[in-house]
């Protein structure tokens, strides 16, 4: 799943390709101007609702998938719990 910044970057590129400034989107979907802005640059922490009317406006939408677990290679857990030697 993507995080905050991805999810921004590619709702920008979205609203880019769909040639509307923030304002313009703003307007049409009745999210202030700053909180576009906080959701393009991965601030944004705010509602679901606000995301999904945000993505509805740029014909994106959420996808939910399960979460990939990543564990070390054995040749690393070694590094990993060492203590520093300083």
């Amino acid at each position: 799943m993507a995080n905050r910044e991805q999810i921004g970057r590619k709702i920008k590129q979205q609203r880019k390709d769909r040639q509307l400034t923030q304002l313009q989107l703003s307007e049409l979907t009745r999210i202030n101007k700053t909180t576009i802005s906080e959701i393009e640059n991965g601030r944004f922490t705010g509602s679901f609702d606000i995301f999904e009317r945000l993505l509805d406006a740029v014909d994106l939408q959420f996808d939910v998938v399960a979460k990939e677990h990543t564990l070390p290679d054995w040749d690393d857990i070694e590094d990993l719990f060492s203590e520093d030697e300083d």
